[in-house]
């Protein structure tokens, strides 16, 4: 059965992590009330959303300015409901809310449903953020992102902290 969590007017939504740089494990954590929602995802996937987010805000007419940033921690306990197969973004242009949903991945080749529709697939989390959170979200992401290892001058590639074989070296550690 499809479970399908919706944070109409969430009080929080935020990427954080858990864990050391390079081996840190992101997280989408919305909480509305005293129901909280934790969704695993990759790097990468945080990186593309709070972009798109950016990229999103500007093509539509939702009004400047943001929400304060949160620099919080993510809530605890952190209970993991699902880890993120994809994303979907959007704007709906009637209640002028960003809709970001996460649908789990089920294992089997199952079409991801359009974005606020409720027929059978995986499971979802659903969130509708007004314009200025949305930008705060994004905002936060992105420091989230960058707060990890600096990257190596030379390949671009993460630095750890004893270095690493940089193939623009020549193999040579750094």
């Amino acid at each position: 059965m499809r479970q399908v969590y919706v944070h109409d007017s969430p009080d929080r939504c935020v990427i954080g992590t858990v864990g050391e740089p390079g081996q840190r494990t992101f997280f989408l954590q919305v909480r509305s009330g005293q129901r909280v929602n934790a969704v695993v995802l990759e790097k990468e996937q945080a990186r593309i959303l709070a972009e798109r987010i950016g990229s999103l805000l500007s093509e539509t007419d939702a009004p400047p300015g943001s929400a304060p940033r949160d620099d919080a921690p993510l809530d605890t306990p952190i209970e993991e409901d699902f880890r993120a197969a994809s994303l979907g973004l959007g704007w709906n242009t009637e209640t002028e809310r960003v809709i970001i949903e996460a649908h789990a991945g089920t294992g089997e080749d199952v079409d991801v449903p359009d974005l606020e529709d409720d027929s059978p697939g995986p499971d979802t989390v659903r969130i509708r953020l007004t314009a200025e959170e949305a930008r705060a979200f994004a905002a936060r992401a992105e420091a989230v992102i960058s707060s990890g290892r600096p990257p190596c001058p030379l390949c671009n590639f993460p630095l750890d902290p004893a270095g690493h074989i940089c193939p623009r070296a020549n193999g040579y550690r750094r």
